[in-house]
């Protein structure tokens, strides 16, 4: 392996960093969305308990990217990354040692948190590092959000099917955060982009307030929950439709991973806003073939899924830095803010909205408490079953008019941006 010497940091060496640093926010998206029902049993949380301790690591993470974003020009990325790592490790072993609803509360803030201070360091650092190739090289940043995700879910069923606790696999998280924490600790860094090219931060903030940047970040609001709120909800959703639907999780994202390392190619023949347009609508039909078919259709409907949603994230991240480079990290970072606190708001609406619909479906006047303390194979058990089987799909199909708006976002974005030049950032000179 050649190490790129730049200016006294190692490139390549900060670029394994970074996805090492992202494996492990992805791990505990994967290893969550795994272990969120056994967490439901063990400490006898409902689904509107449940899906607010998932959206709590939606809350940390907007949190963190955002102050993250605004300090890292600052303190530098460096100290942001030491600080991640921190409280990766502190999240972690709260999760191993959680006792009940609270505690896995806040061990999922902090891990949340975490992730985001991981972004708001590594987005602008992968930025700086290639800036002639920003889009394609966020994308294979980016690819190690999925692949963590196939990594976390397959280790959750590997785990389960020899009985291995939850707990375990949860602390298996500290093999890759300890790695990424020395790496990071040992390297020199550069300064981000704007701080290069001698934008002020008046600069940017204006830029931060430009038409065009307010339209991105409400169209990430939509990128964002079609991708992410459909991903950890997966096995929630269709565990009564299918036998296998945490692997229908692994399925798409591993047809993310593919998508993601392909993206150069992709991205330059079709452009950051064309690429966002095709993806919107192949993202509309796979949803829809996850809320509208059974049996093996469901895992074509997760292909086609997962090409749809693959490049949403780092090329909306990708279409800023190119296009509204003015904006650097703040930019960068309030559009992963934006996407996450977006999930976090909607899995909490649709958490309760699930058991809204499970509660139309059983007899007038039911408990849904009641229900669910029954034996599954009581009368009570297949009740719930069957109107667990209706809600599921229901809550995709909800979910689909999301997709539908984008469509009509991106195809404006793009006949917008038809004969748009990109600007660059000259280096100032000193």
């Amino acid at each position: 392996m050649s190490i790129t010497k730049s200016g006294g940091f190692q490139k390549d060496q900060l670029f394994v960093a970074s996805c090492l640093a992202l494996l492990v926010t992805s791990l505990s998206f994967g290893i969550r969305a795994g272990i969120l029902n056994q967490l439901g049993v063990d400490f006898s949380l409902n689904a509107a308990e449940l899906a607010t301790i998932a959206a709590t690591a939606f809350w940390g993470f907007p949190l963190a990217v955002v102050i993250g974003g605004m300090v890292v020009d600052i303190i530098g990325m460096k100290r942001l990354l030491v600080a991640a790592f921190i409280f990766h490790l502190a999240g972690i072993f709260l999760t191993v040692f959680a006792t009940g609803f609270w505690s896995l509360f806040i061990s999922t803030l902090l891990i949340g948190i975490a992730n985001g201070t991981v972004e708001a360091a590594c987005n602008p650092l992968v930025a700086a590092l290639y800036p002639d190739n920003k889009t394609t090289k966020l994308n294979h940043f980016h690819l190690w959000f999925p692949g963590g995700i196939v990594i976390g879910t397959l280790i959750v069923y590997l785990l389960n099917k020899v009985g291995i606790g939850w707990q375990v696999q949860v602390a298996l998280m500290i093999i890759p955060t300890l790695i990424y924490g020395y790496l990071f600790y040992r390297l020199q860094f550069p300064v981000t982009e704007r701080v290069a090219s001698g934008v002020s931060t008046a600069e940017m903030y204006k830029a931060v307030a430009s038409p065009l940047f307010i339209f991105m970040i409400v169209c990430m609001f939509g990128t964002a929950i079609t991708e992410l709120f459909t991903g950890q909800w997966i096995d929630v959703l269709l565990r009564n439709v299918t036998d296998n639907a945490l692997l229908i999780l692994t399925l798409t994202t591993g047809v993310m991973v593919i998508g993601r390392g392909m993206a150069g190619p992709v991205v330059h023949s079709l452009s950051p806003q064309g690429v966002l347009l095709a993806s919107a609508i192949i993202a509309a039909l796979g949803l829809y073939m996850l809320g509208h078919t059974t049996g093996s259709m469901l895992f074509v409907g997760a292909i086609v899924f997962g090409i749809g949603v693959c490049y949403f994230w780092p090329t909306m991240l990708g279409f800023v830095a190119e296009y509204l480079p003015k904006t650097g990290a703040v930019g960068m970072n309030l559009m992963g803010g934006a996407g996450m606190f977006a999930v976090s708001v909607y899995m909490m609406f649709m958490g309760s909205r699930y058991d809204e619909i499970l509660l139309s479906r059983l007899p007038s006047g039911a408990a849904l408490s009641d229900y669910m303390a029954a034996d599954a194979s009581s009368e009570m058990g297949k009740q719930l079953n069957d109107a667990r089987t209706a809600a599921g799909p229901e809550v995709l199909n909800t979910t689909l008019i999301i997709p539908l708006l984008l469509i009509v976002a991106f195809t404006f974005l793009y006949l917008f941006m038809r004969n748009k030049k990109r600007p660059s950032l000259t280096p100032a000179h000193h």
